[in-house]
């Protein structure tokens, strides 16, 4: 019996898009290892991120374009994963050896949730396959630690810093510096030390998203992250009502001016879904984060509901997504996630050359 013609296998793989990024997998470069023995098929394709909303669907559009195809028996598909850099490399940045995006998740106001989502979509990206760090970047007020469980001192291995490690999570702290219960009365300087030492004296090792828990607003460390190291980009956190979405469209515009793309915006504390008879009730509003995303032309990630497990695992150190990863909350940190990534990859496929602005 003849084997299978090489030329036929990639073109059924050409019907296969790839949705975010509107080309077909062969002409991304995503086919690899063909192996044709006969009638059977076997190959792989390598997404760019191991968090992909729609790996399984495309996995099963391949199967069946490559069954298709005349004299094919047997199809075997492999999954994997290879994240790209979409860091635009500017003049003063350099890039975090090993550390292929770096994502702020930031708000132009306190009290969002900012802290607990950046908490779980780190633990999400994590538990999808990817390897991510988190930087506490809320000098001022250091939560991470205490969200995630985690306890004892920063360490040295020669004259970089380890990151403390849990759920997958690779995490550094001004909560690891100090006892807990004294505050940080530092100037803006000293902020934009702290944060170069955070990037560029840590053996963060290979990672595929290093997030930045940003203090709220629109201060000094968003500045000298701008000038620090290429960002992927940034996540605005809001919630529905419009005294958080007025300062959060003045983050989006902070971002964009300090050249930063806005990767998209999130709904936090977006409704309440009643235990017992699932009514939704809109407590802060509707609708007003995606509104408020479409009139920005930033994309709009996802609404996260009001529950209480939320708050508690926070407390706790275990979050949601660790604790009751089947719960709709937790389905909807997932859901955040994988547009995070897909939003990355769009951006990886786009990276602009853009001038560096003039900041007073």
């Amino acid at each position: 019996m003849s084997s299978v013609d090489q030329s036929a296998v990639f073109d059924a793989l050409r019907s296969v898009m790839d949705p975010d990024l509107h080309r077909d997998i062969v002409a991304l470069g995503f086919v690899k290892e063909l192996q044709i023995d006969g009638g059977r098929v076997a190959f792989t394709i390598e997404l760019t991120t191991p968090a992909c909303p729609v790996k399984d669907a495309m996995r099963d559009q391949a199967r069946a374009a490559v069954s298709a195809v005349p004299g094919v028996t047997a199809v075997d598909v492999t999954m994997t994963a290879a994240v790209r850099s979409a860091g635009t490399m500017l003049a003063g940045r350099a890039p975090v050896p090993g550390v292929r995006n770096v994502v702020a998740i930031g708000a132009g106001k306190g009290g969002v949730g900012k802290t607990t989502l950046a908490v779980n979509l780190a633990a999400a990206l994590s538990a999808r396959g990817s390897r991510v760090g988190l930087i506490d970047g809320d000098i001022y007020g250091p939560n991470v630690p205490i969200m995630l469980g985690m306890e004892g001192q920063l360490e040295s291995e020669g004259d970089r810093i380890v990151p403390i490690e849990r759920y997958g999570i690779k995490a550094v702290s001004m909560g690891f510096l100090t006892d807990g219960q004294s505050p940080v009365i530092w100037r803006g300087p000293m902020l934009h030390s702290v944060i170069r030492q955070f990037f560029n004296d840590v053996l963060w090792g290979e990672l595929d998203y290093l997030l930045i828990d940003m203090p709220p607003g629109t201060g000094d460390v968003a500045l000298s992250l701008s000038q620090t190291v290429p960002v992927a980009g940034a996540i605005v956190v809001t919630t529905p009502q419009e005294v958080s979405l007025a300062d959060s469209r003045r983050a989006v515009r902070m971002y964009q001016k300090l050249n930063i793309p806005v990767l998209g915006l999130i709904e936090n504390m977006s409704y309440f879904a009643c235990p017992n008879c699932q009514h939704e009730s809109d407590v802060f509003g509707r609708g007003g984060g995606e509104r408020t995303a479409q009139a920005m032309e930033v994309p709009f990630l996802g609404r996260i509901p009001i529950y209480e497990p939320i708050c508690r695992g926070g407390d706790a150190g275990q979050p949601l997504v660790i604790g009751e990863p089947q719960s709709a909350a937790a389905r909807a940190f997932f859901s955040a996630a994988e547009q995070l990534a897909a939003q990355v990859s769009i951006a990886s496929y786009q990276k602009p050359r853009i001038p560096v602005a003039e900041v007073q």
